[in-house]
């Protein structure tokens, strides 16, 4: 039997009580409370971090009628009702020190009043201390505090750093206090999109146990197949079942996968495929960072980091690999331990949806117009179907033609090695293909396996002076990469590609069969 589709609801008791589709996460919630005290969660924007945080609230106040039929009703016991204390910020834009402390003090009065307490203390960081031990006493139970979207001050102004630092020590004196009063705290948990460190902004908060990465909380957030298979069985016919896995399956935190539920959600009730996550946010900044620092494009596919790389998020210092990783546009693929203790994670695009995405959403950056996007985008399909060689030269050429001569000189993109198959890797990734990149080490080459239409194509792109040499197709053929898809018992051609920097045009283009 259908049921409502909870579409942007974040309330545990209007789901439970109004008849919508819930997946049951309450053992999560059971196994934090039981197993610990202080925690923090990083999940991408519109991963259900929400409503887990409510799903905390009314388990900790004790509302036993919405959990009846749920995993932790017959292990949690109702009888103690816990002050909760809830800060969210996830409403709304703060532009100053002045509007955070504003906004600060109108969720401490709002929570005063839930608890039916009267702070004797104006200011936010002491009135906070105070709501803490006075709902203690009059309670006559430890408090619990759930802070929703902690950094959303600090990223709503992190393209302007003076105002980031002033948001940053706004939050350390307010986060400060729950360090200050263990003994008045049953249970603390935190969440939010990035990790900023821990020294940064929480202030000596050091017991807070991170479980953003780990096989056990992998699933916290987001629906699994098995989710997918079970509770929204009454939405799939009529849907290709593998194709929403290549859609919307995929993030990872080194445990069991999972969909954005925001894009199953939506699928299930427009019935058609679209990029849903990402429309409600597009990365503007994203782009436009990843372009100052001449982002290799190819490295979104696989890349290798440290959980030190994949943490090292604040406002001064921003690694490429814990952005894209902390947003959602990168999901852990891999984790090998090369020496005990010492572990490399290795990360790529978690989808379809987020790999034509967000290419799609970088190749204006690149250089090319917006129009040209879709029209290469058309005629690249279009040859690769048609297996014709002759049509894709003149494309590759038109890829850089097009680009105005005025637009190389104004931005410092243009200038790095890996630009060039950079432009070539994306319009191919824009379209969703198979690709598997082999080499992403030297900028300015690339190697890469477009499987498509029972054909295999091995790219070899590298850059020139002036005149092309040929050692494009020469590495494909000492590299062997033919042999390794050969298995496939599918035509393979190689095709190797030279670029001229200086004429910023393809004067090299040969094809291979490889036989």
């Amino acid at each position: 039997m259908t049921k409502k589709l909870p579409i942007g609801i974040q309330t545990f008791r209007e789901i439970r009580e109004e008849s919508y589709y819930y997946v049951d996460k309450t053992s999560f919630a059971l196994k934090l409370a039981v197993e610990g005290k202080y925690y923090f969660l990083s999940r991408p924007r519109r991963f259900g971090k929400s409503l887990f945080l409510d799903t905390l609230a009314e388990l900790f106040s004790g509302n036993e009628p919405l959990f009846r039929g749920l995993y932790c009703y017959d292990h949690w016991d109702w009888s103690i009702r816990y002050p909760v204390i809830r800060l969210s910020f996830g409403g709304g834009v703060v532009r100053n020190r002045e509007e955070l402390d504003t906004k600060i003090s109108e969720l401490l009065r709002i929570n005063q009043e839930a608890l039916g307490i009267r702070c004797q203390q104006s200011a936010g960081s002491v009135c906070f201390a105070e709501l803490i031990r006075e709902a203690c006493r009059q309670f006559g139970q430890r408090c619990v505090v759930l802070v929703d979207e902690y950094d959303k001050p600090i990223l709503d102004n992190i393209t302007e750093p003076e105002t980031a630092r002033a948001m940053r020590e706004g939050l350390r004196n307010l986060y400060s206090v729950i360090k200050d009063n263990d003994a008045h705290i049953r249970f603390a948990f935190l969440t939010g999109v990035s990790k900023f460190s821990k020294v940064s902004i929480f202030s000596g908060l050091n017991n807070l146990n991170d479980i953003t990465i780990g096989a056990d909380y992998s699933s916290i957030c987001g629906y699994t197949d098995a989710d997918v298979d079970t509770v929204f069985a009454p939405e799939l016919p009529g849907l290709d079942r593998q194709q929403i896995r290549d859609w919307y399956n995929g993030y990872n935190w080194t445990g069991q996968g999972v969909y954005n539920p925001f894009d199953l959600l939506l699928l299930f009730d427009k019935r058609e495929f679209r990029a849903y996550w990402f429309e409600t946010g597009t990365p503007t900044f994203l782009v436009d960072w990843l372009m100052q620092r001449g982002y290799f494009t190819p490295n979104l596919s696989r890349q290798y980091s440290s959980l030190e790389l994949l943490s090292a998020f604040d406002v001064d210092h921003i690694e490429p690999e814990a952005l894209l990783f902390q947003t959602g546009y990168t999901t852990l693929q891999g984790v090998e331990e090369y020496l005990p203790g010492q572990r490399i994670y290795w990360l790529g695009y978690p989808n379809k949806e987020v790999q034509i995405s967000l290419n799609s959403a970088l190749l204006p950056a690149l250089g090319i117009e917006g129009q040209k996007v879709l029209t290469h985008r058309i005629r690249l399909l279009e040859l690769l179907r048609a297996n014709n060689f002759s049509g894709l030269q003149q494309l590759f050429a038109s890829f850089f033609a097009s680009i105005p001569h005025d637009w190389y000189r104004n931005n410092p993109i243009a200038q790095y090695e890996g630009y060039y198959a950079s432009v070539f890797y994306s319009h191919f990734a824009a379209l969703g293909l198979d690709i598997v990149v082999e080499d992403t080490t030297h900028h300015g080459r690339i190697d890469m396996a477009v499987i498509f239409n029972a054909h295999v194509y091995l790219f070899e792109f590298k850059v020139v002076e002036l005149v092309p040499e040929g050692h494009a197709l020469e590495q494909l053929r000492e590299k062997g990469y033919g042999e390794k898809y050969k298995s496939r018992n599918e035509p393979v051609y190689l095709v190797g590609v030279e670029f001229s920097k200086d004429n910023r045009s393809v004067v090299g283009f040969e094809v291979e069969k490889f036989a």
